[in-house]
């Protein structure tokens, strides 16, 4: 009996799918065995879990077809099996250059427009993995605003969310691409105020990272955030407030090296205001913060005050 075509075409695809991730998982099994096996050694060193560079991965015949299936089909179930063999795929050092040489950035990129969360996500972790790679940021960030838009119209705290504050943790290491995500920095700052601790940490790694470039002073500065203050607290997660002092050093920092700052450029809820305007309950929230047990809470405390 014939299948009918549709179906035909769902099952060479997964059978694609299925044989291109094969080799991952069986590295992710492998690597798992062999940690549980030193694990149960007499302690010794820890396994390294690192992916290898040369080993067990893609060939480029299986990538392109793989890439080429992704353009092809209209199926989401395809869709989404084939980016997360493809990120899974990126994992490797090897696989980063032949999917950015086969045009598979700008296939995966193409999934962002996909209205369902579930793909948008997965190119998202895709595009993510692919930006450990210099050379492939160049052409992800092509992406970046369309990124950022992403992460302002997603729901609050969502997979899809946290997926594009990832990827823009990875594409703002750099100050290369900053004066792209400009328009997006009240929308990160509101998340800090109203996300989930998950959210706030991925956030704030962003943040932090354009925080370190002077040219982003007055963009951070300007936005009114009155809640933010109240991250610098004792009863905080360590991972939140460690980072989130990272940020204000950072800043205080900037405005120090920086000559005629105009005051009356920032309103009095502004960013500026709360952490670099003298501001009391900043100053009595640091002074607490220096009876901290961590110590490297203590040591961005000591940063601040120091400047």
């Amino acid at each position: 009996m014939w299948e009918p075509r549709g179906a035909a075409v769902r099952v060479a695809a997964a059978a694609l799918v299925l044989g291109a991730g094969a080799c991952y998982c069986l590295w992710r099994l492998s690597a798992s065995g062999r940690r549980g096996r030193r694990a149960a050694a007499a302690r010794g060193p820890p396994a390294d879990s690192s992916p290898p560079v040369s080993t067990h991965t893609m060939d480029v015949d299986a990538l392109q077809k793989l890439i080429h299936l992704l353009q092809a089909t209209d199926d989401p179930l395809i869709q989404e099996q084939a980016l997360i063999t493809l990120s899974n795929s990126a994992a490797f050092s090897v696989n980063q250059d032949i999917i950015r040489n086969l045009d598979g950035v700008s296939v995966i990129g193409g999934m962002l427009s996909n209205c369902i969360p579930k793909i948008k996500e997965k190119a998202l972790n895709a595009l993510n993995n692919l930006s450990m790679n210099m050379k492939n940021q160049e052409e992800i960030q092509v992406f970046i605003i369309q990124v950022c838009r992403t992460v302002e119209s997603a729901p609050l705290n969502s997979d899809v969310q946290l997926a594009g504050l990832r990827l823009l943790t990875n594409m703002s290491v750099t100050s290369d691409y900053h004066q792209k995500m400009i328009n997006s920095i009240p929308c990160f700052l509101h998340l800090l105020s109203e996300g989930t601790e998950r959210t706030q940490i991925q956030v704030l790694k962003v943040l932090v990272n354009l925080s370190a470039n002077p040219a982003m002073t007055r963009h951070l500065l300007r936005p009114q955030v009155p809640a933010l203050v109240l991250l610098f607290d004792n009863c905080i997660n360590r991972d939140i407030l460690v980072r989130a002092l990272a940020f204000a050093a950072n800043l205080k920092k900037n405005m120090n090296d920086e000559e005629g700052t105009m005051i009356e450029e920032y309103s009095e809820a502004s960013v500026f205001f709360t952490l670099c305007r003298d501001s009391a309950p900043f100053a009595q929230r640091l002074a607490s913060l220096l009876h901290h047990p961590d110590a490297e809470v203590k040591e961005q405390v000591v940063r601040i005050l120091t400047q």
